[in-house]
């Protein structure tokens, strides 16, 4: 089955300042971010590639225009440049109302054969920088006083089991239970949080890290026998980022059709 037409914009989120890491790539975190700007949102974006950023930067300026597009270099497990990442955003919006945490990192190691490096490298990329990214966040929402949204980036593999992914699937699962702890204390702040959780969404980074084989068998267990288009996952954190999710917190919406 193919996928589907391109949905259009319907101004979700018109008016609003939203921080978005690993925004700078062509996988989900570079299509939620072309997404909020049709949807009518400001955007601040932060990714841990300086060049890969100014230029989605200027891209995305040319075509949505300079004021409703920022960013800079943001790797989330330095702590600074997270906080310049919301400074910024502060700066040039007067604050912030949504924020999505997508920056993730994976990897394929079995277990034995895994190092201290590689299983560090994971967690720190995946679930500390969410952490740090959504403590930064929570800051700043409750000093405002004015609410706001956190959607998470998440993964099917935070439930299911695959070979070579022991890191990467801890990590997902940190992710959905730092997002259920989080949304409790943020309540009474008037703060949704929520994640999504993708199983195959194919951009160029995938396909370069993991191997044609496991693609097509990943691909096999999609009951519409394809993969998820970046897209098709950026609707589904509009939808979270929205009003239309107002009463959804610490909630995690699986974004699949694997049902094996």
């Amino acid at each position: 089955m193919d996928a589907p037409a391109y949905v259009p914009g319907h101004g979700l989120l018109l008016g609003r300042t939203a921080v978005i890491t690993a925004a700078a790539g062509a996988g989900i975190g570079g299509a939620t971010a072309r997404r909020f700007l049709e949807e009518g949102a400001r955007i601040v974006i932060g990714d841990a590639h300086p060049r890969r950023t100014k230029e989605t930067v200027e891209a995305l300026a040319g075509e949505f225009g300079a004021d409703r597009v920022d960013g800079t270099p943001c790797d989330v497990t330095d702590e600074a440049q997270v906080q310049a990442l919301y400074d910024l955003a502060e700066q040039r919006h007067g604050g912030l109302d949504v924020v999505v945490n997508n920056a993730g990192l994976g990897g394929t190691a079995e277990l034995t054969g895994m190092t201290d490096e590689q299983w560090d490298r994971v967690i720190d990329v995946t679930l500390n920088g969410t952490f740090r990214s959504t403590r930064a966040a929570l800051r700043r929402m409750r000093a405002a006083d004015r609410g706001g949204v956190i959607v998470n980036n998440a993964s099917v593999l935070g439930w299911r089991a695959q070979a070579g992914q022991a890191h990467y699937a801890a990590a997902k699962a940190g992710v959905m239970a730092l997002t259920r702890c989080a949304a409790v204390e943020a309540a009474p702040h008037g703060i949704r949080i929520n994640a999504v959780s993708p199983s195959l969404a194919m951009h160029p980074h995938l396909a370069k890290v993991t191997s044609p084989e496991l693609l097509e068998e990943l691909t096999a267990r999609e009951a519409f026998g394809r993969h998820a288009e970046p897209w098709e996952i950026a609707n589904v954190i509009v939808f979270l980022a929205s009003e239309y999710s107002s009463y959804m917190t610490g909630e995690t919406v699986s974004v699949s059709n694997q049902h094996a």
